[in-house]
């Protein structure tokens, strides 16, 4: 922030990769599924959703070129993603819930080529998600497949950025045992939501305690799977041309649209941001902030 204070306003000046006017912020506004009060553009986008917008659409809507979004995307992605790291660390989460989403890069498993068969970023890949039940706030997200070597990567990545012993949920999918055991330990509480199947109607649901004394109240997955529907909206829908053609891509996507739901948009039941209600930040971000943040790592690092 401290940076953002002194060095963006000039950053986001001078930079010559994007000038200072308003079809820049359109860009990202667009992208993450808002717009700016006072722009061209606003009339076109009334029915905008927050999600992960396609590229050709922002391009189209914001009239500039599909390349120039796409550097843009590429910028954010490693601002969003670098930013997070950093600033998700230490966190005093006591409730912790955790899921697997699916989506498709490049094309369906059935329709990708021979030779990019067993190629991970070609057919299904896999989001795996944690959020902190009481904050809302998204502190690590792990793009893979869904075996337990992905399983294993995501836990330890969670369990490196907490400082104190939590309650965890996740759903009945195996990896997650290993992965947990090898991360934590016994210093968890540890809990599995089951959900029984009839065809493809669930039929009933039990929980299982794995480790530890979780709270049986506290043992459920609804937070993390309505966090995944708001992602699953648009680039993440199993019937559309809109999904992303690069895991690359893919992944810089999520990056911004966390950055967006965790710094800049107003939990309804919190009145806050996840990041303020867990005390990453003091205040609210806006788009604007997200943009200085681009500039600025672009200013200190260039093009990597």
């Amino acid at each position: 922030k401290k940076l953002l204070d002194t060095f963006g306003a000039q950053v986001f000046s001078d930079h010559e990769r994007y000038p200072a006017d308003v079809k820049c912020l359109s860009l990202l506004y667009l992208y993450v599924g808002r717009y700016p009060r006072n722009n061209a553009s606003r009339n076109s986008l009334a029915c905008a959703e927050d999600g992960l917008h396609p590229l050709r659409a922002t391009a189209r809507i914001a009239d500039v070129s599909r390349n120039t979004v796409d550097k843009l995307l590429v910028d954010a992605g490693k601002a969003c993603l670098d930013y997070q790291d950093k600033a998700f660390r230490a966190l005093s989460c006591k409730n912790i819930q955790c899921d697997e989403i699916w989506s498709f890069v490049y094309a369906k498993d059935k329709n990708v080529p021979e030779d990019k068969k067993d190629e991970f970023g070609y057919g299904d890949v896999w989001t795996w998600t944690a959020i902190d039940s009481d904050t809302k706030l998204v502190p690590c997200w792990h793009v893979d497949t869904r075996d337990g070597e992905a399983a294993k990567r995501f836990i330890d990545d969670l369990a490196g950025r907490l400082v104190n012993r939590v309650q965890l949920s996740t759903d009945g999918h195996s990896p997650y045992l290993e992965a947990v055991e090898g991360a934590f330990g016994s210093n968890i509480d540890y809990a599995m939501l089951i959900k029984l199947y009839d065809g493809n109607k669930c039929s009933s649901v039990r929980t299982e305690v794995i480790t530890g004394n979780p709270k049986k109240d506290g043992i459920n997955t609804s937070y993390v799977e309505r966090q995944n529907l708001t992602m699953h909206m648009c680039r993440f829908a199993r019937k559309t041309n809109a999904f992303s053609k690069k895991v690359e891509n893919y992944m810089r996507a999520i990056s911004l649209h966390y950055m967006y739901y965790n710094f800049c948009k107003i939990h309804r039941t919190l009145r806050v941001t996840p990041a303020m209600e867990a005390g990453v930040t003091d205040r609210f971000w806006n788009i604007e902030d997200i943009l200085k943040l681009i500039l600025l790592r672009l200013a200190l690092f260039g093009k990597d």
